[in-house]
């Protein structure tokens, strides 16, 4: 408990340290901010082959969405890379700032828009679908988030079964758009 407290501590004044650096340049890079490499014990009872346990991970301190992973601390770093990447050109197009280094980044939480149309449908789905009392949806969401099997098929027979809709041609499986098809099935007939 004590070498993760001293670890936070020393993050936070990487942050400081790092959010001070940023007053004298306008463009940043993953070098300017405060990182963070961890080495992370392996669950040996793990039965999953789809979603991968990796022995490091890589973030960003404070930005709590900016991580990667992998089996070498230099993999780790490349995946965060990669994503970091991919997070610049996102705020490029967006037009919206990268947040300073060291500064606190809230988590964002997609849209609800799509999934909240039919409030109704949504909690039958969660229901008796995905088999659970309460789930927070958004539109980004799939039905790769509820499980860590290899394919989506025991949900989309299940929602066959239950709702008469084939959402098997929904490559994204995302939540949304299956229930919008169970919608307009239900408005058709």
């Amino acid at each position: 408990m004590r070498s993760d407290l001293i670890v936070r501590v020393k993050n936070q004044l990487c942050a400081v340290w790092k959010w001070s650096l940023s007053l004298l340049k306008r463009d940043w890079e993953l070098s300017d901010y405060p990182l963070e490499l961890r080495k992370r014990e392996i669950d040996p009872s793990y039965a999953g082959t789809r979603i991968r346990q990796h022995r490091y991970t890589a973030s960003i301190v404070n930005w709590w969405v900016m991580t990667g992973g992998g089996d070498t601390e230099r993999k780790a770093m490349q995946e965060l890379e990669k994503h970091f990447a991919a997070a610049m050109i996102e705020k490029v197009r967006a037009k919206t700032p990268l947040p300073r280094p060291g500064a606190h980044v809230p988590i964002e939480f997609a849209s609800r828009r799509r999934v909240s149309a039919n409030p109704e449908l949504e909690k039958d789905f969660i229901r008796r679908v995905l088999n659970l009392d309460w789930a927070w949806i958004s539109d980004e969401s799939s039905l790769w988030d509820f499980h860590h099997e290899e394919t989506n098929a025991p949900f989309v027979t299940k929602i066959k079964e239950i709702y008469g809709a084939d959402v098997s041609d929904i490559e994204s499986a995302k939540i949304s758009e299956i229930l919008e098809r169970i919608a307009a099935i239900r408005h058709s007939g």
